[in-house]
């Protein structure tokens, strides 16, 4: 049996600092750590040694805020855990860089919109570099084409990557830095492209020309996964429809604009105010257009009138309606938001012509004015209108409510408009082990509510392209219906500058040749692929073979609870298609950081603290202390106090080290300057307290492992940290003098055997408590571990602690002896406490009433009570047979009180230097 295996330490100890502290040390460990490859993923081919983490590539847009810091400090803690236990770690990091906020950040930093019609400028230079957080009004950016702008984007994004990375290092992420990917590198790209095509091969992938949600800001598409539903303010108006003799038939509508784009008038088909005129047709005021009366189950009997107009499109509703009665198609607002300039084939009626013609290039504010006016004074109108607050869908990167308009689209299936996928996708569901479990119901709410496939392409610039291109026509038309595709070995491509297979670039946009698709991937597409990217599916190399293998499906997706409908989801969603099973076992999701008024840490709200501030303030392991104190899944206030709490736990753990490793190395003037070796043998350790200490010890090590392993990482730095408290508080205050060797108070002297086994407990303690703190306090651990064992590798790479190694050597001792032993020393120190004098002075005698369930426990460790509490006479045990019913002077809660006491003089106070 090795000396690992009985429990033995061989430790290697340093000179120690005149003083500890924990500032500078990230630099110094960072640097270490780097040098030494501490985190570096060995390339195990076995897939039972590895555990892989698909981490959250950050979206870079500027700067991180202390959210962030708080989620990944959680996963890190289960990577450092995983690592311990022996397992390979596959830890990289993504940058999400491609996308709607690099667009923005970009157009804003440098001052610069894309203009497709123009040609790329390999000379152009941006009129800004940085416009210090003043916006640029569309109007004054300077155009440049869509190559000039992705090249900025590309530039942007690398000097902000180095940042962030500068700052995830600082706060001690131990992730592999040689495995890192860009979301619109070349390599991920490859993958969203692959897997699109194969979607695609499978009929999973599909386009079609279709009413769709649309930013008119953006002037892209947006899928349901991105709504955002907010108040906004608008008015009722009572509008009269009327039949062919002119009686009216009143509806309720907040978007009167959208009279000319209506198509029917639809009620419940159980609604009796109605029923009569199920079939019957009226006339639209102003335009005179003739609608029908239909009834649909949708309809809401209790909103407003009861009865309301379905416009092409006015909400996702009237789409529902326009499909399932089959209503015709009559669009008027265009993709920017304003009315078409033309007036529509429908509208006949002379007067309802000059009316649309007011309204033409309006936007729909300017338009509403317009048509409101105009319904005052035809008299259609029914009173005033009247103010409202209406829930309406915005993207939620935007600021004006969407519209809904037709466009050809891509589209990926996701259980929306197939009930058979659908189950299996809620069947993954249940596959996956979420932490915590309760977030299981909101994967499930949003795969039972979809209604309909997840729209995949977007009207924007930086991202992924389709890789596709389309036949020309001899007429000049596209053949949308027969895109031509790729082999999988060219990718990736750009298709608007990449030519097909068979074609010259001459051939580009010329009849008879071809041209490119235009839109690019909605950026989870890219992102629902990071299993994928990270693990190098379906890449011909042995070694991108072997990583697959090793590491794919993962283990552990970590996130927010507030993109479980899009990331998580869609990742489940593309595994399912790509590779029929999860993409990992486990899910864990943090909750949100509140700032002191509890509320939502965002920057859009201006109430984000950047985290490089407390880290300077407090060092990193404070930060990350009050990031793991956090449970999953529930959201936690910024609290610098807790930070405070954290740094003097990580010095208390450097203090305590330094007391232990000094004793019997100090030279007269108390400083360590030698080096030793020392062997820590539980076989050592014989004294009842010591093995008290071991049992307990045991007793951690089996519930912070047990936490850890379900993922509670706040609950295991509680345990643990509660037992580094008590083990400082009690079992080091009450064995240090025999640890020292000196005489105690009565002048006797420990033997041999007493003080080994003092010295072997303080050793086997505070390293396995070192190791147990290591994934919460990376850079005091490292420092604490380098004195104990420098030259042995860092304690990031030393194995998890083995409970049965300490409960061997504790011999069926009850760990309560600490306790009972500590309350006992507590009770003395009492006294002299109510006394109002030093705890220096000695007791002269003392008795204490002992509860009976304590009274052996108290008995197996006097002596150590009494040294520590300076007894130099007889102290009494009774049994406590009865409690009074009123505690009195030095009564404790756990069951033990002084009954007599006699203090000597204190000590006389050194004079001052």
């Amino acid at each position: 049996m090795s000396a690992e295996n009985q429990g033995i330490v061989n430790a290697h100890l340093t000179p120690l600092p005149d003083r500890v502290g924990v500032d500078g040390l990230e630099e110094k460990w960072c640097r270490d750590w780097d040098e030494s490859g501490v985190y570096r993923f060995r390339n195990t081919r076995e897939r039972s040694g590895v555990y892989s983490i698909d981490t959250p590539p950050p979206t870079v847009s500027g700067h991180l805020h202390v959210g962030h810091v708080f989620s990944y400090t959680h996963t890190d803690v289960i990577a450092r855990f995983k690592r311990m236990q022996g397992y390979d770690v596959f830890y990289p990091m993504g940058w999400d860089d491609n996308g709607l906020p690099t667009e923005r950040r970009v157009q804003n930093y440098y001052g610069v919109r894309v203009d497709t019609s123009l040609k790329y400028d390999p000379n152009f230079k941006p009129p800004f570099h940085g416009t210090k957080g003043k916006k640029i009004s569309a109007k004054d950016q300077v155009p440049v084409s869509r190559q000039n702008f992705i090249e900025l984007c590309e530039e942007l994004t690398a000097e902000d990557e180095k940042l962030f990375e500068q700052l995830w290092r600082s706060l001690g992420l131990s992730v592999d830095w040689s495995q890192t990917y860009h979301t619109i590198g070349e390599h991920p790209r490859r993958v969203a492209q692959k897997a699109f095509l194969r979607n695609l091969a499978r009929g999973e992938a599909y386009q079609k020309e279709a009413p769709g949600l649309w930013d008119v800001t953006f002037q892209t598409a947006v899928a349901q996964a991105e709504l955002e539903s907010r108040e906004y303010d608008g008015f009722y108006h009572r509008v009269a429809f009327r039949f062919a003799d002119g009686t009216p038939i009143y509806i309720e509508t907040t978007r009167p604009e959208l009279l000319a784009a209506c198509g029917a008038l639809i009620a419940h088909p159980d609604d009796k105010r109605y029923q009569k005129y199920f079939g019957q047709k009226v006339y639209s005021p102003l335009f005179k257009v003739e609608v029908p009366i239909l009834a649909h189950p949708a309809a809401e009997m209790d909103k407003g009138a009861g009865i309301a107009m379905c416009c092409t499109f006015g909400d996702v509703t009237d789409v529902q309606w326009w499909r399932d009665l089959n209503l015709p198609t009559r669009s008027i607002i265009q993709r920017n938001g304003r009315i078409v300039m033309d007036v529509p084939d429908w509208i006949t009626d002379e007067g309802g012509r000059r009316i649309f013609e007011q309204t033409e290039g309006k936007t729909t504010f300017s338009a509403r004015k317009i048509i409101v006016d105009a319904l005052r004074e035809s008299g259609d109108l029914d009173g005033e209108p009247k103010p409202t607050k209406r829930m309406t869908n915005f993207y939620e990167k935007g600021d004006k409510p969407l519209e809904i308009v037709t466009s050809r689209q891509w589209y990926l299936r996701n259980g929306g408009t197939d009930q058979k996928l659908n189950q299996e996708l809620l069947e993954r569901g249940k596959e996956l082990n979420f932490h915590p479990d309760f977030m299981r119901v909101r994967y499930n709410n949003w795969v039972e509510g979809l209604n309909g496939d997840w729209l995949i392409s977007r009207q924007r610039f930086f991202g992924v392209p389709f890789p596709l291109w389309y036949p020309v026509r001899e007429n000049g038309e596209t053949d949308y219906a027969h895109p031509i595709t790729p082999a999988e070995d060219r990718l990736p491509i750009d298709p608007s500058s990449d030519v097909p297979e068979g074609f010259e670039e001459s051939q580009r946009d010329q009849p008879g040749g071809f041209t490119a698709e235009k839109d690019i991937m909605d950026t989870w597409a890219t992102s629902s692929l990071t299993p994928q990217i990270v693990t190098h599916w379906a890449e011909p190399g042995e070694q991108d073979q072997a990583l697959f293998k090793a590491t794919f499906p993962m283990d552990l997706r970590p996130q927010g609870q507030d993109i479980i409908r899009t990331w998580l989801f869609s990742s489940m969603d593309r595994a399912h298609l790509e590779n029929g099973c999860l993409p990992w076992s486990d899910t864990t999701l943090s909750g949100w950081i509140l700032d002191p008024d509890h509320k939502k840490m965002s920057k859009s709200k201006g109430n984000v603290v950047v985290p490089d501030e407390p880290i300077k303030k407090y060092g990193a392991d404070a930060v990350r202390y009050w990031a793991s104190c956090a449970r999953l899944g529930l959201d936690a206030t910024y609290d610098e106090g807790q930070m405070k709490i954290g740094r003097r736990l990580a010095v208390k753990l450097l203090n305590a080290v330094k007391f232990a490793l000094a004793i019997g190395r100090e030279d007269e003037n108390h400083k360590v300057t030698q080096a030793a070796e020392a062997t820590w043998n539980p076989a050592d350790v014989t004294v009842p307290l010591d093995r008290a200490v071991l049992a307990g010890l045991a007793q951690v090590i089996d519930q912070s492992t047990k936490a850890l392993e379900s993922y509670e990482h706040s609950k295991a730095l509680e345990i643990t940290e509660s037992f580094f408290w008590d083990f400082c508080d009690n079992y080091i205050e009450l064995a240090k003098n025999r640890a020292y060797g000196t005489a105690d108070a009565t002048g006797r002297t420990p033997d041999e055997s007493q003080v080994l086994s003092a010295r072997t407990t303080l050793g086997l303690v505070l390293d396995a408590l070192d190791r147990l703190l290591a994934p919460f306090l990376p850079f005091a651990t490292e420092e604490a571990w380098q004195w104990m064992h420098q030259g042995d590798g860092s304690v990031h790479r030393a194995s998890w602690p083995r409970s049965e190694d300490y409960r061997a050597a504790a011999q069926g001792q009850d760990p309560a002896l600490l306790a009972w032993a500590g309350t006992a020393l507590a009770s003395l120190r009492r006294i002299k406490s109510e006394a109002k004098v030093s705890m220096k002075t000695p007791i002269l005698s003392a008795s204490l009433s002992v509860a009976p369930e304590g009274l052996e426990a108290v008995k197996a460790t006097l002596d150590d009570i009494a040294e520590a509490g300076r007894v130099t006479g007889d102290l009494n045990l009774v049994e406590e047979t009865t409690r009074p019913e009123t505690k009195g002077t030095g009564e404790d809660e756990a069951g033990i009180r002084v009954t007599a006491s006699q203090l000597g003089e204190p000590p006389a106070k050194k004079p001052r230097k």
